[in-house]
């Protein structure tokens, strides 16, 4: 084990400075001015609850429209930015310098302007004056500014290229170069209109993202942060590398609120790095675990770094839809995680940490389980069913009936849990760790688990809106901190009441403070990566960026991607997570869109984007940049760049995931019903595990490379049986374009046409792409084409389109007038692709069996591996 001297630790805080100076700011001002700091965050912090609440409306007072709204919240992003985050590392940290003030009130009413003279701006749409300007060019600029500081020079310095490239599209070389734009017309666009600063990211900024962020902010100062880990260590602490384990599942439940890789790691790391390194790994091992599971908690839903409301902006479905489409890789992405660590400790036959749990047989734990989970699901059902039975009966009446309910709940699981005593973080340097006893620990905090319950019925079942949603869920989360304390001090006989209730409201300050400060980097991010997007939009760029890859990967589809996970992850290397999924997705997902209907591959847009985004948020891990492989080094004592290498490694399976789900949407529960559901996540996770031993080079025993090669090509056979199955029987016919009527009405409602189409793009260039077709209803074939708003035209043996409805589902397809149909693929009957399971569970028996054979003619070695 490594010497703690060796390897000293961080102090608690420097760490809290890496995490303020990457997050919330280093500064901290002294006297009035450090007052007028947390009271604006503050103020911020209720502002964002007042717009999202009922009551403007019910007062008829305090209503702002969207772009109101946006300017007022990126007024205060910029104000703060300025206030909090120094210029430099020799800047001061007690003090706010002239200049800052100076900077924080310009880029605040710049910011404000549109709201100041929204009237007048309406009356001259496109036409701005001098003085508007004037204002658009000072706003930008220090925006950018605030931007370097919050964010540090990436994003600045590639906003910067975008708006050089706009003004100066005439002199760019090659096919890089377009008409250009004005100057007066960059700022319309870029600061005056809803297309770039104030566009869909930092509107999704203002409705959603702040108030999870303070939700996730009020939870970790009621005490919840401190619970999950807690929690973790009390279950999975003395396992075989217990504390790397209850690293992952404590990470995977702090990230499920988090919007920051940094901060989680930080924050779960300071307490499991040190207990990694006491059962065995090193410094670097123990890093990089928690690494990989803290950044793996930016793709867990709900949050995902506020990434998941910027998709129902950008691909144009449901919150809920996203939700379902993220939720599995990400679960067995965090499995294959636990497996991962698992593997290491048997490489190096770690123990786990003493338990403080009495000693019960398997039976009796697995029986134990199996009623939590049962009483769980009893629960769900009962919540769920009772009060869909409620709801007719009650009317009106309904949220003060669930409203009491809940404040009976609550008050039963706090009497619960004053049973037992309070939670205490133990000091990770200790030489001694006693793990705390489960059921304990999980009985003393049951009552965190209530808001989010409020959340998740909010957004699944209610469908009220994600800042709805959230802002219900932020209520009860500043009612339980103000009240848990007193309560739990009556149950347990003791009269502090006064000082509870202080208590109280002391860290429902501290939340509101502390969720504003974490918002100025997203606040400013969603801004200025609006830039980038304004300039897609005015530019054209995204077609240069097809263009680039598609010469470089000379058609072939798999280069296709490569080249667009290459170039997502070096657009993402020093973004935060928000930032890095509006840019990655604003210039990389058109090109897979665009360059896979060209080449036959046709995706569901949800698909796209999550693909850029995994490669996105791969660069948090990647050096030479991965931010949260040096914070945990710094944590760790370790080497950074070799930390980030071994994160990286940990995390191939993250990054083999896109590839899987862009070839096979089931992983995705695209268009599969609960029992298939079911079913893919069982065979998708044994796959991944396949795949993690197939990479770490273990299994039962030490895999020889033959072996390793076996598990790999098992995995991807579960993962994806169609490519076998399709080597075997193609899964299509050619039909003449002559015959697309026929064929339409010879294939099942359910089922879709692969059409080949030959025109001009809404550039005028000449192009080729596919177009996946559902078969309509219809008992004809004549009325399925009518219902499909496609009329055909055949001369000269060429096959046209002739006319297509306004509004039809042929024009959202994407037919046009004068197209050409150059072939149709009509789907053929076959063995379900799933059969092809069969063979790779044989080889993936016989690999058991090589490795058990050997496991037990060297039973002494392979223990000792």
């Amino acid at each position: 084990m490594t010497d703690e001297k060796t390897n000293p630790q961080k102090s608690e805080v420097d760490l809290e400075d890496m995490v303020a100076s990457s997050d919330s700011g280093a500064r901290k001002p002294l006297g009035a001015p450090g007052r007028l700091l947390v009271g604006v965050a503050a103020a911020w912090s209720l502002f964002q609850l007042w717009i999202a609440s009922p009551l403007p409306f019910m007062v008829g007072f305090g209503v702002f429209n969207a772009t109101e709204s946006r300017s007022i919240h990126l007024a205060f992003a910029i104000f703060l930015a300025f206030l909090a985050y120094p210029a430099f590392q020799r800047s001061p940290r007690d003090r706010i310098p002239l200049p800052d003030w100076g900077l924080a009130l310009v880029g605040a009413f710049c910011s404000l302007y549109i709201f100041i003279f929204y009237d007048a701006l309406a009356q001259r749409p496109g036409a701005p004056i001098l003085q508007d300007v004037i204002v658009g060019i000072t706003g930008i600029l220090v925006l950018l500014e605030a931007t370097r500081r919050a964010l540090g020079p990436p994003l600045m310095i590639v906003a910067s290229v975008f708006i050089l490239y706009t003004l100066l599209g005439p002199y760019m070389p090659g096919i890089l170069a377009h008409r250009g734009v004005s100057l007066y017309g960059l700022i319309n666009h870029q600061w005056l209109t809803t297309q770039g600063v104030f566009g869909i990211a930092l509107g999704v900024s203002t409705s959603f993202v702040f108030l999870f962020v303070l939700f996730g902010a009020l939870l970790d100062k009621a005490g919840a942060g401190n619970y999950f880990i807690k929690v973790a260590f009390s279950l999975l602490g003395h396992y075989k590398g217990g504390p790397a384990k209850a690293a992952v599942v404590a990470s995977g439940m702090t990230g499920l609120i988090s919007g920051s890789s940094i901060a989680n790691t930080v924050t779960t790391g300071t307490f499991t790095i040190p207990m990694m390194k006491r059962v065995g790994f090193s410094a670097e091992k123990a890093g990089a675990v928690e690494v990989s599971s803290s950044v793996n908690g930016q793709i867990m839903p709900p949050v995902m770094g506020a990434a998941a409301f910027l998709m129902v902006e950008y691909v144009g479905i449901s919150y809920v839809e996203v939700i379902k489409h993220a939720f599995l890789p990400a679960l067995i992405s965090y499995i294959a995680l636990i497996y991962i660590v698992h593997l290491e400790a048997l490489k190096a036959n770690m123990k786990g940490l003493p338990s403080s749990n009495p000693a019960r047989p398997f039976l009796n734990k697995a029986i134990g389980f199996l009623t939590g989970l049962l009483l769980l699901m009893g629960l769900s059902f009962a919540v769920y069913y009772g009060l869909g039975w409620l709801k007719p009966v009650l009317g009106d009446a309904t949220p003060w009936v669930v409203g009491i309910i809940l404040a009976v709940v609550y008050v039963g699981l706090l009497k619960l849990g004053s049973f037992y005593p309070e939670l205490e973080l133990d000091d990770p340097a200790s030489p001694v760790i006693n793990l705390p006893q489960t059921r304990p620990t999980v009985m003393v905090g049951l009552h965190y688990i209530l808001p989010v319950v409020v959340l998740v019925w909010c957004l699944m079942v209610e469908r009220l809106s994600p800042g709805l949603s959230a802002f219900w869920a932020t209520v009860l989360m500043i009612f339980i901190m103000l009240t848990q304390r007193p309560i739990t001090a009556f149950f347990r006989g003791r009269s502090r009441l006064a000082a509870d209730i202080k208590e109280g409201f002391v860290d429902l300050w501290d939340g509101l403070i502390a969720g504003a400060r974490n918002m100025i980097g997203i606040g400013i991010a969603t801004a200025t990566a609006g830039i980038v997007v304004g300039a897609v939009s005015q530019t054209g760029v995204g077609l240069v960026l097809a263009d680039v890859v598609e010469i470089l990967a000379m058609g072939n589809l798999l280069l296709i991607l490569l080249f667009t996970a290459l170039l997502s992850l070096i657009l993402g290397m020093g973004l935060p997570t928000t930032a890095n999924y509006i840019v990655v997705s604003a210039l990389m997902a058109p090109v897979i869109v665009l360059l896979g209907q060209q080449n036959g591959l046709i995706v569901p847009l949800i698909a796209v984007h999550l693909f850029v985004f995994y490669f996105g948020i791969m660069a948090d891990v990647t050096p030479p940049v991965g931010l949260a492989s040096f914070a945990a080094a710094a944590v760790s004592g370790g080497d950074p760049l070799r930390t980030g290498f071994q994160a990286f490694y940990y995390s191939l399976r993250t990054a083999a995931l896109p590839f899987l789900f862009i070839f096979n949407t089931d992983l995705l529960l695209i268009e599969v019903n609960w029992l298939q559901g079911m079913v893919i996540f069982v065979i998708a996770t044994i796959a991944m595990l396949i795949f993690a031993a197939g990479t770490q080079g273990y299994f039962l025993v030490r895999s020889r490379w033959y072996e390793s090669l076996l598990l790999l090509l098992v995995a991807f056979t579960l993962f994806r049986p169609g490519f076998w199955m399709d080597r075997i029987h193609d899964p299509y016919r050619s039909v003449p374009p002559q015959q697309f009527v026929e064929a339409l009405g010879n294939v099942d409602e359910d089922s879709q046409l692969r059409v080949q189409i030959e025109g001009l793009n809404p550039y005028g260039e000449p192009m080729t792409t596919y177009i996946q077709v559902p078969v309509p209803r219809g008992d004809t074939a004549e009325e399925r084409m009518q219902r499909l708003g496609l009329e055909l035209l055949t001369e000269d043996d060429r096959t046209l389109v002739d006319f297509v409805e306004f509004g039809s589902t042929a024009e959202d397809l994407g037919f046009d007038f004068d197209q050409e149909i150059v072939e149709v693929l009509a789907p053929v009957d076959r063995w379900a692709k799933e059969w092809m399971w069969l063979p790779g569970f044989l080889v993936f028996g016989l690999v058991v069996l090589l490795q058990r054979r050997r496991r037990q003619r060297q039973p002494s070695t392979a223990q000792a591996a």
